[in-house]
């Protein structure tokens, strides 16, 4: 979804830069997870920066944007808790992620 907000923008360095980090996945070190976590942590609050550009500019046209603002936030905290998938047993496994880990 992140990739499809920056393509409308006409931002396509950023969907090339998501698309690589879906690449990312396929590599099974323990530090893809954190840059998997990050990137979605930065995603929700570009979410939350475009729920409050979006909102703003809807209020002074005088239209309605409380149901903008549920939807973009609702994104927000899907994109944000989405990072909790890789705190998940199976994919600490997956990618060997231990407390102990400090490099390779």
């Amino acid at each position: 979804m992140l990739a499809a907000h920056y393509l409308r923008a006409g931002q396509t360095v950023f969907l090339f830069i998501l698309a690589g980090l879906l690449l990312l996945l396929f590599v099974k070190k323990y530090w893809v997870p954190w840059v998997m976590q990050l990137t979605l942590l930065l995603g929700a609050v570009e979410w939350i920066h475009t729920l409050v550009s979006v909102a703003q500019m809807r209020v002074e046209l005088g239209m309605p944007w409380i149901r903008t603002a549920i939807i973009l936030g609702a994104v927000a905290m899907f994109t944000l808790l989405s990072g909790l998938v890789f705190r998940g047993r199976a994919l600490r496994i997956r990618y060997n992620v231990s407390s102990n880990n400090t490099g390779e």
